[in-house]
């Protein structure tokens, strides 16, 4: 996983919770990389997972819900460093129906060995979209996080609804309109 997911995720955890909670979560977890990331590096998914476990634990969110927020955080860093890949966009539905076949060739220029999910449109309109996700690691909420902050870029709102396809949340439906 590439260090930046790590690096804005502790930046988020010290926006909400503050210093002390990122310390506490790095303490209570057993990191190979002893909680020092950089942005290009790369690290392994169990050290984000005990981090967000952790974060649960000490503040009685899901990680769900945490996932949710971070994903919303995230969206800031496209926005803030990528605002030329959001140009090229004018909606929200056909921003989200590229993810696969735009936006994530562009993530791989940028980091090439990174481990990004996959996004199946199964439909699309202009007002209703419906996506496979599908990842070992399980992180639709985070995706939830960044289709809501989508919407709200583009000054529009949606409702967006997830089926579990399989059970462990490594396969998810979306199902997207904009209301």
């Amino acid at each position: 996983m590439k260090g930046i997911v790590f690096t804005e995720f502790l930046d988020l955890v010290e926006e909400k919770f503050g210093l002390g909670m990122v310390d506490q979560i790095i303490e209570q977890s057993e990191l190979p990389s002893n909680g020092v990331y950089t942005s290009i590096g790369t690290y392994s998914f169990a050290e984000m997972l005990q981090l967000i476990q952790n974060l649960s634990a000490n503040t009685g969110l899901s990680i769900d819900q945490l996932l949710l927020a971070y994903g919303e955080h995230f969206f800031n860093v496209i926005e803030n460093s990528y605002p030329g890949l959001l140009a090229t966009y004018k909606d929200p539905i056909e921003m989200l129906s590229s993810i696969e076949n735009h936006i994530h060739i562009e993530v791989r220029k940028i980091y090439p060995d990174a481990e990004l999910p996959t996004f199946e449109v199964l439909e699309k309109s202009d007002q209703h979209l419906v996506m496979i996700y599908k990842s070992s690691r399980a992180m639709h909420h985070f995706g939830l996080g960044l289709m809501n902050r989508t919407f709200a870029h583009f000054e529009m709102t949606s409702n967006i609804q997830i089926e579990k396809i399989k059970e462990d949340g490594t396969e998810v439906k979306f199902t997207i309109h904009k209301t």
